[in-house]
């Protein structure tokens, strides 16, 4: 049997899935900050052992993971894009 949601229960549905990406492109955001800054510190204080890498390793591995938990299958292509596609490429051949 089918759910059938309320205008409300879409709403949040929607709320709480927008809040899961703009914390994924926060996430994103201090990786790209703070990793450089990392390697900078390194750089500066012990450049012959490069440990900003294991930072870099570990917090990327957990991007890769929030990516996924975000958007799942669709991380890059996914059904929505395709559609799109799909019209977007009608749309040209009617001109």
């Amino acid at each position: 049997m089918i759910k059938q949601y309320t205008q409300e229960e879409k709403y949040l549905r929607a709320k709480k899935r927008v809040d899961n990406i703009k914390g994924f492109y926060a996430n994103l955001l201090a990786y790209c900050l703070v990793i450089p800054f990392l390697f900078f510190i390194n750089y500066m204080t012990s450049p012959g052992y490069w440990w900003f890498f294991w930072p870099m390793l570990g917090w990327g591995i957990g991007i890769a993971f929030h990516a996924f938990g975000v958007f799942g299958n669709n991380l890059i292509f996914g059904k929505d894009w395709e559609e799109k596609k799909i019209k977007e490429m009608m749309d040209k051949d009617k001109s």
